[in-house]
């Protein structure tokens, strides 16, 4: 029987939170510090050339005595790759610049086109150290995307231990898996999930699976704080997950998910709600629904 027979979903919906952002989301400090300080020794031997008159001259000198320096040039541009391609109406070239691939005079003009001569000769920058931390501050903060996706996964992973799910590699009463594929689920209880692999030929990762006495759980975990086309396509997608996996003696399909972004597709998420026996939210966590559900 559904669990979700006796709640409201428009009630349960409302409880959605705005965020469950750490102060780590915004950016990794500890990171940002590490990756500039590679490279410090390089960028202060860079920084002779800011204010600098006869830049192309001293940019020549630098690179052949201190070839190194080069490697510091894409995190110039915000870029963190080596090579830098570059098309224009001369066609199309690549700069290498973990090596002197091509001549100085190449390197110069990279420097002179790319708009960097000008940002060091007219001192736009006083310090490219601090310039570069604050690249990298920049650049770190594009990883939120992928740290936010991890975000709900640890939120519900404090709850397992809470609720006494304790991480090990035996069958214990209760005892919980992080990232376990559908063949390893088969390997390691015997149970046939061809309902969800469509006969093995699709793998499935569960974000943890929890096994107690009498049940095998794949678990699923998302936060969506903005709308988006994905949020109905991960509605559909859970909502046959749920459906197959009745299918399979000895396991169940849970999902926890929240975040505001749900507002925006609402009638999807409600249409899974209507049929799934376990769909929930930070709020039933926070209000005991692991101790409830595995048990």
């Amino acid at each position: 029987m559904s669990t979700n027979m006796n709640r409201n979903f428009k009630t349960w919906l409302a409880q959605f939170r705005q965020s469950i952002a750490t102060y780590e989301y915004y950016v990794n400090f500890p990171k940002v510090y590490l990756n500039v300080e590679k490279i410090k020794i390089e960028l202060n031997i860079l920084n002779t050339l800011i204010g600098c008159k006869d830049i192309e001259s001293k940019f020549v000198d630098i690179i052949t005595r201190y070839p190194e320096t080069l490697k510091c040039i894409p995190i110039l541009l915000a870029v963190r790759d080596k090579e830098i391609a570059v098309t224009n109406e001369e066609g199309f070239f690549v700069y290498k610049f973990d090596s002197q691939s091509v001549s100085k005079e190449n390197y110069v003009s990279f420097m002179s086109k790319s708009g960097l001569f000008d940002l060091l000769q007219n001192h736009l920058i006083n310090n490219l150290v601090d310039y570069v931390t604050g690249v990298e501050t920049g650049l770190d903060s594009n990883g939120r995307k992928n740290r936010g996706g991890h975000l709900m996964e640890k939120v519900v992973e404090n709850f397992l231990r809470k609720a006494n799910a304790v991480k090990k590699d035996d069958t214990a009463f209760v005892s919980y898996f992080p990232e376990m594929y559908i063949s390893e689920i088969e390997k390691k209880w015997k149970l046939d999930m061809s309902a969800i692999s469509n006969n093995g030929k699709t793998e499935k990762r569960f974000d943890f699976v929890v096994k107690t006495e009498n049940m095998i759980y794949g678990v699923e975990t998302n936060f969506y704080a903005s709308g988006g086309s994905k949020l109905n396509e991960t509605a559909r997608s859970y909502k046959t997950l749920a459906l197959e996996s009745r299918n399979i003696s000895g396991f169940t399909f849970v999902w926890f998910t929240d975040g505001r972004g749900w507002f925006s597709a609402e009638h999807n998420l409600e249409e899974t709600f209507s049929i799934m026996s376990h769909l929930y939210n930070i709020n039933d966590m926070e209000n005991g629904i692991m101790e409830t559900v595995f048990k």
